[in-house]
């Protein structure tokens, strides 16, 4: 009993020093932060509006991964297969296939790598227009998440011709969710949604490797991984105008540590690598790092 009393009470401490240094650091910040993260060796918490929903951005390009696994698995997605490119399908954006030749054809284990590891916004369309972000809800629904929602596909960016959302989704069609963009989460749900994956348990262990190996792989280092140094990290960023995430899990000598970082309402658009919120999210992360044990 009194071990258990000590146990609690040391949480209760991490979590208030944690808290302080983390508010000390947005003080006066320009814009809204929330976020979740775990320490997944030592089960260490912290969560400043962790289960509010937030905008995804491209982070929700995680979940739609998951989802191709989890089909594959199930015989009901070949990986292998392969999808023809057309010119219409082309999005601006991130990503490199809006400028690679209309009519090649791409496997979609090559247009899962191309949407998370480039946030490719053409492939991630493709991929929607395969499975259907219905499929996508499901699923998370199925893992009990109930923020977690994708909406419709990419619009791009300032591309006319685009300009009407298409691929919407269940979700995506209620007045409500109009304003969540192209997809809704919580950053304590995208963080359950790593430990799974860490811990070998979405889809299947070989599948979880798979997507974890997928997410080490990402080229966008300007947010938890940005000041890392000899820390390995699986993440996926997003990024709107007012908006900057990423959701990833750090491996770090304390132990393997899961976040999810949401910062929105920056009022004046900077995509430079030197945005607010990027810097935002590279010092909450080394907070994080550093008091999560």
């Amino acid at each position: 009993m009194k071990f258990a009393l000590a146990m609690l009470c040391a949480s209760g401490l991490l979590f208030a020093q944690t808290d302080a240094k983390i508010k000390a650091k947005i003080a006066g910040f320009n814009g809204h932060v929330s976020l979740y993260a775990k320490n997944l060796e030592t089960g260490a918490t912290y969560s400043l509006e962790g289960d509010a929903p937030v905008r995804t951005a491209s982070t929700i390009k995680f979940p739609i991964m998951i989802e191709c696994f989890a089909e594959a698995a199930e015989g009901n997605l070949d990986l292998a297969e392969s999808i023809k490119l057309t010119e219409e399908e082309k999005v601006s954006g991130s990503g490199i296939l809006q400028d690679l030749s209309s009519g090649k054809e791409y496997r979609i284990h090559d247009l899962i790598m191309l949407m998370i590891t480039l946030s490719d916004n053409t492939a991630t369309n493709v991929i929607l227009n395969r499975i259907g972000g219905n499929a996508v809800n499901a699923r998370m629904a199925k893992l009990g998440l109930e923020q977690t929602r994708s909406m419709r596909k990419i619009l791009g960016d300032g591309n006319k011709l685009k300009s009407v959302p298409t691929g919407i989704s269940d979700e995506g069609a209620k007045p409500e969710n109009k304003k969540w963009g192209i997809g809704r989460s919580s950053p304590h749900e995208m963080v359950t949604l790593l430990e799974r994956v860490y811990r070998g348990e979405l889809v299947n262990k070989t599948a979880s490797g798979e997507m974890l190996d997928i997410l080490k792989k990402q080229r966008d280092h300007s947010g938890i991984a940005r000041d890392l140094k000899d820390v390995g990290v699986a993440n996926k960023s997003g990024a709107l105008d007012a908006l900057r995430s990423d959701v990833g899990i750090a491996f770090t000598k304390q132990g393997p540590i899961a976040m999810a970082i949401s910062i929105d309402g920056m009022p004046t658009p900077d995509w430079s690598p030197d945005n607010p919120g990027e810097l935002m999210i590279s010092a909450i992360s080394e907070i994080l790092i550093d008091s999560l044990h």
